[in-house]
């Protein structure tokens, strides 16, 4: 068997394992873990950090991270959100890079980063290899590996292998970002009314309403992490409200694996002598989710404004006098919507897109 041989064999065994985890795994967070074991088997390496995002602000919505990353994740996502850095995520998505090392971005030189010299350096880490999960071109989280000092950094056969495997895995965390609930989530007395988190600007809690508390328990026992820890979501889009930068500090999240409701996280700098951030946590809307389904349907600007005025109860006609088009124009923009979301009628759309999560 010759090595190009085997190397096609290695790569269709290794993605027919990623598409039946994604079938069998019955949680975001154990697909995350499970992910991860089984990638050891095709790449070596010493840590990993596995985390899914809201493709339109790249906002992590919830990470699997192994007890060799656990101390300085934190850090590494205050230096992915505040701070200049090499192969940023944002960077890589922007610049199309399917795959970057900090050796090869560096030229064999990752003093040249700040995240190295301050973050991965201490850590006892050498290499850090990044893959943006990628999906019809939007991405859904992140993968981060790592490599102790002393050992090979990683080579172009682990960088092509990864990058061939990361659609399969984008496919998955894409399905997973809408929950897939087959039946409207269970109303409970989380709803009632928003939470109420005040941090200091160094992301330490100053006080809390008791439905923020309920909402960060939920998020904590979705993530795995310890009581006393900020779930990944909720530090993301503090640091984004921390940050210089124009887009949102606000998510829309499921809660599947708990059975609750999705929650809209949303992030603020307060003014004053003392920088606080107030952070709001909501039952999401209906209408909070249209922009994400968007996403995961591949909806166009003018199909996405059909769907939002149809949820709306708007008629054929309505919807051509409310867009300026005819209505045979339409009718053929509702049957490429029907198409892409994989429903047969007006009712079953707004029932997939909108009623399930009212």
């Amino acid at each position: 068997m010759n090595a190009q041989y085997w190397q096609f064999a290695q790569l269709k065994d290794a993605r027919q394992q990623i598409m039946d985890l994604g079938k069998k795994a019955p949680s975001s967070l154990t697909y995350k873990h499970t992910l991860i074991d089984r990638l050891r088997t095709q790449v070596a390496f010493d840590a990993a950090c596995c985390t899914s995002v809201d493709p339109r602000t790249l906002l992590s919505t919830g990470a699997f991270t192994e007890s060799g990353v656990e101390d300085i994740h934190n850090k590494l996502l205050e230096y992915e959100y505040l701070h200049d850095d090499m192969m940023k995520y944002d960077q890589l998505v922007r610049e199309g890079q399917s795959v970057a090392t900090l050796h090869g971005s560096t030229q064999g030189q990752p003093d040249r980063s700040t995240r190295y010299r301050d973050v991965l350096q201490p850590a006892g880490f050498g290499d850090e290899l990044r893959v943006p999960f990628m999906y019809k071109g939007s991405c859904w989280g992140f993968l981060t590996l790592f490599r102790h000092h002393g050992k090979p950094v990683f080579s172009e056969e682990e960088q092509q292998l990864l990058e061939a495997l990361a659609p399969s895995i984008a496919y998955h965390l894409r399905q997973a970002s809408v929950g897939l609930s087959p039946a409207p989530a269970t109303i409970t007395e989380i709803e009632l009314e928003p939470g109420v988190l005040m941090l200091s600007d160094k992301l330490e809690p100053i006080s809390s309403n008791t439905v923020a508390e309920q909402w960060l328990q939920l998020l904590r026992q979705q993530e795995g992490i310890h009581e006393d820890s900020l779930p990944a979501p909720v530090r993301a889009v503090c640091l984004r409200a921390l940050s210089t930068a124009t887009a949102p500090a606000r998510l829309c999240i499921p809660s599947a694996d708990t059975g609750t409701p999705w929650v809209t996280i949303r992030a603020t700098l307060l003014q004053g002598g003392q920088k606080q951030l107030a952070v709001w946590f909501e039952a999401a809307k209906a209408t909070d989710m249209l922009p994400l389904m968007a996403e995961v349907y591949s909806w166009s600007e003018r199909e996405r404004q059909i769907v939002q005025l149809i949820v709306q109860g708007f008629s054929t006609k309505e919807l051509a006098g409310a867009l300026h088009i005819t209505a045979y124009t339409v009718q053929d923009h509702l049957k490429a919507i029907f198409l892409k979301t994989d429903v047969s009628s007006r009712r079953e759309l707004v029932w997939k897109v909108y009623s399930r999560f009212n």
